[in-house]
């Protein structure tokens, strides 16, 4: 089977949300025998053994780089399928001229929450050309194959497939217990929803505040500045900045807390990793989040500011809540591995080329 992969985001310096999985995805793909042509604008990830893919490294960017791109796919022997985890660009010019899987990790361009504007427009003009010609499509939660056939009620149920993602190690990273930190890793961004929960610390009783710190990590995002003022005016909050991925490893390691009350996430990727290590989690009860977290995580209201303070309370008061979800965090996260998504993405495969 030869499949050709859109891998810019993976080979980022610092990687996001989409560039993670990517790079999980496809670190993963790469152990099964595949014929794999990566499509990129950079070197890939030093990880990754060269010997089990071809490279076309397209020295472009923004529309001329998904032609040129799209023009290279159409000269491919032997293509299978082309599969586009980042952008619905170049499987919107392709059409069906090449069999194309799109990734759909959300549909946040039409929700009414802020976005990024020129990811918003480029996804509202391209993403239902995209799934309409697709070969299949794949998710990345049964609640983002929800939203996507509320937009598109017409497209074909069976050709929507959720195949979830993995942790970012397969095995625990270790703990040092070490600092009282309340951690939340995000880009800074209104959907992440870092405002509220700073404003829920700055609630929180002094006793609880003197004790632990609010630590923000996470690279500049659009309409931060609110976020950013209030962080450097709220005693006890401190903005990390972008954490690569050993500070990633660093702050999860040490915090006591990992909160996340997002207002809307297609998987949730940072979630899995708290859970995965035994840390409490604080995170929403909206979209896909409870089909990662189940009972394993404190769940608020991501829109109530009072909620979310309760909730850090609760668990920063209540050593037995916090042991109880430590326990049963790595139970749950233990449903999610990059095994199970590239399985669950071949069988698919399988059965859209060969039925």
């Amino acid at each position: 089977m030869h499949l050709a992969i859109d891998v810019r985001e993976a080979c980022r310096a610092h990687r996001t949300g989409k560039g993670q999985w990517t790079f999980g995805f496809v670190s993963q793909l790469l152990t099964r025998g595949l014929r794999l042509t990566l499509l990129s604008d950079a070197s890939p990830p030093a990880s990754w053994d060269a010997r089990k893919f071809s490279l076309k490294k397209i020295d472009r960017r923004g529309l001329r780089w998904h032609l040129a791109a799209a023009s290279a796919l159409r000269s491919l022997e032997n293509l299978d399928a082309y599969v586009s985890p980042t952008s619905f660009l170049v499987p919107a010019i392709l059409g069906s001229s090449v069999p194309c899987v799109p990734i759909v990790h959300d549909l946040i361009a039409f929700r009414a929450e802020p976005h990024d504007r020129n990811a918003t427009i480029i996804e509202r003009l391209t993403l239902g050309r995209s799934v309409r010609s697709a070969s299949f499509i794949c998710t990345i939660s049964e609640s983002t194959k929800a939203d996507l056939l509320s937009r598109y009620p017409l497209l074909p149920v069976e050709r929507i497939r959720p195949i979830f993602a993995g942790p970012m190690h397969a095995t625990v990273p270790p703990r040092n217990h070490g600092d009282n930190i309340i951690l939340c890793i995000a880009t800074l961004c209104p959907r992440k929803n870092q405002l509220r929960l700073i404003q829920a610390y700055a609630e929180l009783p002094g006793t609880l505040r003197t004790r632990y710190r609010l630590v923000l990590a996470g690279g500049r995002g659009w309409r931060d500045d609110p976020i950013r003022r209030l962080a450097q005016q709220t005693p006890g909050v401190v903005w990390h900045g972008y954490a690569s991925p050993s500070d990633y490893d660093a702050l999860l390691s040490s915090c006591t807390v990992f909160a996340l009350p997002s207002l809307y996430e297609g998987f949730g990727m940072q979630i899995l990793d708290a859970l995965q290590r035994g840390i409490p989690v604080l995170t929403s009860h909206v979209g896909s989040i409870p089909e990662v977290c189940g009972e394993a995580a404190q769940c608020v209201d991501p829109l109530n500011v009072a909620s979310i303070k309760l909730g850090l309370e609760e668990l920063l008061k209540t050593p037995d809540l916090r042991a109880l979800l430590s326990k049963e965090g790595p139970k749950r996260a233990a449903m999610f591995s990059w095994k199970r998504t590239v399985d669950l993405f071949l069988k698919a495969l399988s059965v859209a080329l060969f039925k």
